[in-house]
């Protein structure tokens, strides 16, 4: 199967003296990106702690793919309470296409600082070296790392390695030239996130520079020329940085049911940030694009859906997207394969974890 295997045996000596704390943030996927590295951790026999809330542990065990996270041993779950809030019902008619209506769930997630602290603290004396890895947004929750002296800390980077450098750069004003294909013109932010969500994002920021390197959840199939220039010292400050996904498992069940989509799937296949979009149409080349950014506001007609159908199944362009896909596909597989560039960005990385 083209897919991480477990390492039961790699550094095994070392792994025992290692323990790692998954800090998601609350959104789904947030905890399952964190959720499914906690497998592949786990696999070279490294006890993992992931940490949330009750509800976002049950949700996030309950919509995992590939894998029963109940049937490993040594990925442990703790649950802890957050503070009571108001939780406000969704707006479907809202000018910007994001779920706000979870910004108090959010907002709630800043008190998980304490009892986080507290396990850390109770981990660090039987634990030679403790590693924390945890969701950008979570940066200011686990602050205390620096308090630990065997303590390290990671940030995973749960969108695209292209968004988050184009962020970086312009955010930087452009520090320097790039050869990498960029489009002239791609989607700003605006319109993308509520100015709530927004300063949220930014009050972690701050708490970032207290990690000892950066994790992504892409490859460099995927994303190599974005990766590389993330690993620019402008970009990097000099941090590490590792790149071994995909973290889902890539194999399809043969089971009939999968067929039988869950209507939240349905619901996530409308929904799609701006620079995404530039990623899968314009650079990757897999994709179509429906309705542009700029028209986000306009209904999705149904013959602006059969034109593009038609374009994909039943044209040279069509021919050629679906094309790339496959090869895309079957590079990512041998990726994550034995021997492959994921698979070795992750043994990398476990090698460095249990130095």
């Amino acid at each position: 199967m083209a897919d991480h295997h477990h390492h039961q045996n790699h550094g095994l000596k070392q792994a025992q003296q290692v323990v790692v704390v998954m800090v998601p943030f609350p959104a789904q996927g947030h905890l399952n990106q964190l959720l499914q590295l906690s497998r592949l951790v786990s696999s070279y026999n490294i006890p993992v702690h992931y940490v949330s809330c009750a509800t976002h542990n049950r949700q996030a065990k309950l919509r995992v793919h590939g894998w029963n996270p109940l049937a490993i041993a040594n990925v442990h779950f703790h649950e802890y309470p957050t503070t009571s809030f108001l939780s406000p019902i969704p707006n479907p008619n809202s000018s910007i296409p994001f779920p706000s209506h979870l910004q108090p769930a959010f907002d709630a997630s800043f008190h998980l600082r304490e009892p986080v602290a507290t396990l850390l603290r109770t981990l660090s004396p039987t634990a030679g070296r403790l590693i924390v890895i945890h969701d950008s947004l979570m940066s200011s929750v686990v602050q205390d790392v620096v308090s630990i002296p065997n303590a390290e800390s990671y940030t995973l980077h749960s969108v695209s390695a292209f968004a988050i450098f184009l962020y970086l750069w312009e955010t930087m004003r452009r520090p320097f030239e790039i050869e990498a294909e960029i489009p002239k013109h791609f989607p700003l932010i605006e319109g993308c996130f509520t100015s709530e969500f927004t300063k949220f994002i930014n009050s972690q920021h701050d708490y970032m520079k207290f990690d000892s390197g950066r994790l992504y959840n892409t490859c460099q199939v995927m994303e190599g020329p974005y990766l590389d220039l993330l690993a620019r010292e402008e970009m990097s400050r000099k941090k590490k940085q590792w790149a071994f996904g995909p973290f889902n498992p890539v194999t399809i069940s043969d089971n009939k049911k999968s067929n039988h989509r869950h209507k939240c799937l349905k619901w996530l296949d409308k929904q799609d940030q701006p620079k995404n979009t530039v990623l899968i149409t314009k650079l990757l080349k897999v994709g179509l694009v429906v309705k542009d950014w700029a028209r986000r506001d306009e209904l999705v007609t149904s013959l602006m859906v059969e034109k593009d159908v038609k374009k994909l199944m039943a044209s040279k362009e069509g021919d050629e997207i679906r094309r790339r896909a496959a090869e895309l596909g079957g590079a990512i597989r041998r990726s994550v394969a034995e021997g492959g560039q994921s698979r070795m960005e992750l043994d990398s990385f476990i090698t460095h974890i249990t130095r």
